[in-house]
C-alpha cells in the first residue's frame, strides 16, 4: 500500500481546492453556516452550472466526450477535494458513474455520440434493471426476456428494488436474450426508453415512509435493436464492469460519510451520558477502530487499482461486506444509546445547511444523503432513525454479504466453490 501520491496528482488537487475556495459561498462549511430553503434552491440550480462550466461533471471521461481525461490518481484527487470541503458533485448516480462510463467502455460510436451528451447535460435520468424477484444474489438466474421482433427488442418480464425507476427516462437492463444459451452467456445490456407503454412501475413504501425502491413490470415493452450495449449475449461481462465503476475512485473517500456519522453518534452519547457506560465506550470505541480499517482498505484499492491486481474485485467484495455489516452494527448501536427516545417519532423538517446535508433530527445527527426528505407525512423520523432503517438493507444490496463471502473465499483464499443447490 503506498501512502505517497505522485506529484503530478498533487500539483492537480491544488487546481481542485482553488476552485472550490473561489466558487463554493463564503463562509461554506464553517461552523453555524446555513442556508434558507430559497438559498439553497438558487445554490443547486447555480452549482451545477458551475461544475458544467469548470469541466468537473464527468471529469474523468475522455475530453472527446466532454470530460477532462484525468487519470484514476487525478479522479482520486478530485473525489478527496470535494468531499474535504463537503461540496457537491452532482448527484446522477446511475448516469455519471454506471451507464456513462459502460458506455465509454462498451458502446458504439453511434451510442455514444447520442447518450453521453445527455447524460453530461442531465437532459437524460437513469435507473438500473438487474435485480429481479427470483435472481437478487444469482443474478444470471434472471428471467425477464428480450426477443428480436424486426428493429425492436420486446421485453418482458419484472425488476424489482429499482431506485428512482419513477423519475428515470432510460433503464439500463439485463434480459434474457437467447433462452437456450449457458445463464451467463444468453443475457443482453439494453438501453430501455421508460416513457411508454408496456411499463408500468410501482413504488415500494418503506417503514420509514420512503418510496425510493420500485418494482418494474414490462408488458410487451418496446426498445430500439441498436440499443444493445456490448453485443448481443455478451450482457453479463459488460454488467460486471457497470458493477466495478461503482467502486472506482470512490476508494479513499468511502469512509468519510461513516466517520461524521459516527462523530454524531458520540456526540448524542455525550449529550444524554450515555458515553459514560462502559459498554457503549467500548461499541464507540470499535466502530471507531472499524472507520480507520474502512480508510486503510481504501487506500489498499487504490494501490491495487493503480497496478491492475487481479486482486481489485475480491478487495472491492470485502470492502463492500466490511462497511455494510459496520454500518448495520452500528446503527444498532446508536439507536441503544438513544434507549426509548429512540422509539418515539423525533424527526422535524428538514432544514438544509451548509455542508450539504440533507437537515437535522432532534438528537442533533447529520446523515448525509437519506433520511427526512423522504418522510412521509405523520411519520417524522429523525435523520438516526432513517439511518438505522435504511442500514437494514446496505448487507443486501450492491451484493449480499453472503455473496462477497463467496467471492473473497474462493478468489482471495482459493476456497472451494460452494455446492450447486441441488448439484
Amino acid at each position: 500500500m503506498d501512502l505517497t501520491y505522485p506529484p503530478e496528482a498533487e500539483a492537480f488537487r491544488i487546481e481542485v481546492r482553488n476552485w472550490l475556495e473561489e466558487n463554493l459561498p463564503h463562509g461554506w462549511g464553517t461552523p453555524g453556516y446555513s442556508m434558507t430553503a430559497d438559498e439553497r434552491a438558487s445554490f443547486n440550480a447555480e452549482w451545477t452550472k458551475k461544475l458544467a462550466e469548470g469541466g468537473w461533471i464527468c471529469a474523468s471521461w475522455p475530453k472527446e466526450y466532454g470530460g477532462k481525461g484525468l487519470s484514476l490518481m487525478e479522479g482520486v484527487v478530485l473525489n478527496e477535494e470535494f468531499a474535504r470541503q463537503n461540496a457537491p458533485m452532482r448527484a446522477d448516480f446511475f448516469g455519471d458513474t454506471l451507464v456513462g462510463p459502460t458506455i465509454l467502455k462498451w458502446g458504439t460510436e453511434e451510442q455514444k455520440q447520442h447518450f453521453l451528451p445527455k447524460i453530461l447535460s442531465g437532459e437524460i435520468s437513469w435507473c438500473q434493471g438487474f435485480s429481479e424477484p427470483d435472481s437478487g444474489s444469482d443474478l444470471a438466474a434472471l428471467k425477464t426476456k428480450a426477443e428480436l421482433d424486426g428493429d425492436e427488442w420486446v421485453i418482458n418480464g419484472q425488476k424489482v428494488w429499482t431506485t428512482q425507476a419513477q423519475h428515470a427516462d432510460y433503464m439500463f437492463l439485463l434480459a434474457r436474450s437467447d433462452p437456450d444459451a449457458p445463464k451467463h452467456k444468453g443475457i443482453s445490456y439494453l438501453l430501455v426508453p421508460m416513457r411508454q407503454e408496456g411499463i408500468d412501475v410501482r413504488p415500494i413504501a418503506q417503514i420509514d415512509g420512503s418510496a425510493e425502491f420500485n418494482e418494474v413490470f414490462f408488458t410487451n415493452a418496446r426498445c430500439p435493436k441498436p440499443n444493445v450495449v456490448g453485443g448481443v449475449n455478451n450482457g453479463w461481462a459488460v454488467a460486471m464492469d457497470t458493477l466495478g465503476f461503482e467502486r472506482g475512485t470512490s476508494a479513499t473517500t468511502g469512509h468519510r460519510r461513516f466517520q461524521k456519522e459516527l462523530e454524531s453518534i458520540i456526540e448524542t452519547a455525550r449529550r444524554n451520558g450515555r458515553s459514560k457506560d462502559p459498554l457503549v465506550r467500548q461499541g464507540l470505541a470499535q466502530a471507531w477502530t472499524k472507520v480507520k480499517i474502512m480508510q486503510i482498505n481504501g487506500l489498499r484499492t487504490l494501490t491495487s487499482a493503480l497496478n491492475n491486481d487481479r486482486s481489485t474485485m475480491a478487495l472491492g467484495a470485502t470492502n463492500k461486506m466490511f462497511w455494510s455489516e459496520y454500518h448495520r452494527d452500528t446503527m444498532e448501536l446508536a439507536i441503544d444509546i438513544l434507549g426509548m427516545d429512540g422509539q418515539i417519532l423525533t424527526g422535524a423538517p428538514a432544514a438544509t445547511n451548509g455542508e450539504g446535508d440533507e437537515g437535522e433530527g432532534d438528537e442533533g445527527e447529520l446523515m448525509p444523503g437519506i433520511g427526512n426528505r423522504h418522510q412521509r407525512p405523520g411519520y417524522p423520523v429523525s435523520m438516526l432513525q432513517a439511518g438505522f432503517f435504511f442500514s437494514r438493507s446496505e448487507t443486501i444490496w450492491g451484493g449480499t454479504a453472503q455473496i462477497q463471502r463467496n467471492i473473497v473465499g474462493e478468489r482471495v483464499l482459493g476456497l472451494p466453490k460452494e455446492p450447486k443447490v441441488g448439484g
